[in-house]
């Protein structure tokens, strides 16, 4: 009896460890089956399912070409790319399957133009990933590789930017990072229309991660492709003759901008020292400032181009007419607030009048004419020009150079300010006081960005902005006539372009120091101007930083702003003498 009793014990005990296992396994499936059934079938999906995004085509940027047609897809004339999209491929192995590695090997370098032996050895390793065999393949080479479908080799294919004419226009046109995000320039400003949407693939994969079927696709949308206002001819010459002239005269960099006053179209942006944007990636990270575009997000002080300015404000204010002269002759040097402020020549020139005072470059001249105008006449003028604030250029990173509080200038402020000195502009504000003046009076926006190019071969064009009156159209003829006597008979002489009428004014600007005071030495030569200059067809500046074979800018940017015009107006743009 003892001995079944103990059977029927173990019995139970069997019987109840079934019954323990039955429960737990009843529990299981109901967790994997109802519980856990999005969770499984995710994993299973993740196994033989995949997910793939197809990235969008950015948009091109072109420039305007006189010369050429049918450069672009959308068949636009006169247009000349200068960036792009280029489909390259990463070719990859998956060592594991890879049957026959010797013929592998031997393929692979025969059409990739490698060693054998190095592809050999990479593969030889049995592992599931290598880094690429080869990167950024050209398509034709990924398309012979493809076509002898090799097990275990496969095509990663991804589209990366492609500047053709290396740094042609660079700062103009910034770059795109690894991350495809534009960076600096119209790629970074206009990022979001260049761009465009990427989309996605699911399909069925094979065990050896191959996609065998595609069973659903989100198509993404390419970005839009624009056209700028540059020219590429006139570009071409811009950085042609700054690079000349920053070797010619010792200088450190400049900058030349080229505009037509009547539309704000930006014709030419150059500045040297420059960068290949396709080596972004190369410029050490304490370089990277050379992505910084000069003529909008650099200011200097102007010096005397700026005088052109305040005596638009006298003139505009009824203060002074061009042959205005002074009360008493100007002497050589005057004192204000406890400051000796000289002539750049140290000369008096007596009783000049308004005109002579922009042909001599006159500092004492320009002091009697912001005594006249006082600080609100002539602090209200200057930010009514457009200093002080940021012209609203279509680029990344302006900056507003540094006007102050008119209100606030002591008599020293303003007498500095009055000749360009105590007063800080970018390139970009330059050339768009000087548009205005060209234009009769009338402000239009500088802007770089001509039109949108959309699939289906649909322009959106460049809306321009409303003219702000700045003066009116009889004071400035006057501004511009004294600007003509300034190249004619003052110190702009080798800015004259024969059989034109050039309107212009030279500036050469000291060099403020960290530590208060002006070098001695170094200068900043510039020349800014228009022509002809009745009916102007462009203004230009140009701006050399520290040359060092020549003493005055009449003597540097004005020589090269006279090539640059004298190329435009009788080769280029054939403008009639009349």
């Amino acid at each position: 009896m003892q001995s079944a009793t103990s059977e029927q014990k173990r019995f139970r005990r069997v019987w109840v460890l079934f019954l323990v296992l039955g429960v737990i396994f009843l529990i299981r499936l109901f967790q994997r089956q109802i519980v856990m059934y999005d969770q499984y079938t995710a994993l299973a999906q993740k196994q033989y399912y995949t997910k793939i995004d197809q990235p969008a085509k950015r948009g091109e940027i072109l420039i305007n070409d006189r010369d050429s047609t049918n450069l672009i897809e959308e068949e636009e004339s006169g247009a000349f790319t200068v960036a792009t999209d280029l489909e390259l491929f990463n070719i990859t192995v998956v060592p594991r399957h890879i049957e026959d590695k010797n013929l592998v090997s031997s393929k692979l370098a025969e059409i990739l133009e490698i060693e054998r032996d190095e592809v050999l050895d990479k593969i030889s390793q049995d592992k599931w990933y290598i880094p690429p065999i080869k990167k950024k393949v050209p398509k034709e080479i990924a398309d012979r590789i493809a076509q002898l479908n090799l097990a275990g080799v496969y095509l990663e294919g991804q589209y990366f930017r492609f500047y053709p004419e290396k740094n042609f226009l660079s700062h103009l046109l910034g770059f795109v990072n690894y991350e495809g995000d534009g960076k600096y320039g119209v790629e970074d400003y206009y990022d979001g229309i260049l761009k465009g949407e990427g989309g996605t693939l699911k399909g069925i994969k094979d065990n050896l991660g191959r996609v065998v079927k595609v069973e659903e696709s989100e198509p993404g949308k390419n970005g839009s492709s624009i056209v700028l206002t540059v020219d590429r001819s006139i570009q071409y010459m811009a950085e042609k003759k700054l690079r000349e002239g920053i070797e010619r005269y010792g200088a450190d960099s400049g900058s030349i901008i080229i505009a037509d006053p009547k539309t704000g179209d930006i014709l030419a942006m150059s500045s040297l020292p420059d960068f290949d944007p396709n080596l972004f990636n190369k410029i050490a990270s304490e370089d990277q400032d050379i992505f910084v575009n000069p003529v909008t997000s650099s200011s200097w002080e102007p010096g005397s181009v700026f005088k052109p300015f305040v005596v638009s404000a006298a003139i505009s204010n009824k203060l002074v007419e061009p042959d205005t002269t002074p009360e008493e002759p100007f002497g050589s040097v005057v004192t204000i607030d406890g400051y000796e402020i000289h002539n750049a020549l140290d000369e008096p020139y007596g009783f000049e009048t308004v005109t002579q005072i922009l042909e001599n470059s006159d500092n004492i001249g320009m002091i009697w004419l912001a005594d006249k105008l006082g600080n609100d006449m002539m602090g209200e003028f200057i930010l009514k020009l457009g200093f002080g604030e940021k012209t609203g250029i279509d680029t990344v990173g302006e900056a507003t150079g540094e006007v102050g509080n008119y209100r606030k200038w002591r008599n020293v402020n303003r007498a500095t300010i009055s000749f360009g000195q105590g007063i800080s502009a970018t390139p970009i504000q330059i050339v768009q006081a000087y548009s205005t003046v060209a234009n009769k009076g009338e402000q239009i926006k500088l802007h770089i960005l001509d039109k949108v190019l959309e699939k289906g071969s649909h322009q959106k064009e460049y809306e321009s902005s409303e003219k702000k009156t700045i003066m009116s159209a009889e004071d400035a003829k006057k501004v511009i006539e004294m600007l003509v006597s300034v190249v004619e008979n003052g110190h702009g002489k080798k800015a004259a372009v024969d059989g034109y009428r050039v309107a212009g004014k030279t500036g050469t600007a000291q060099i403020p120091k960290s530590s208060g005071g002006y070098e001695e030495e170094d200068h900043i030569g510039s020349f800014a101007g228009f022509a002809p200059a009745d009916n102007p067809a462009f203004v230009m500046l140009v701006k050399l930083d520290r040359p060092r074979n020549v003493k005055w800018a009449e003597e540097s940017a004005a020589p090269i702003f006279g090539e640059i015009a004298t190329w435009l107006l009788n080769s280029y743009l054939k403008v009639s003498k009349d």
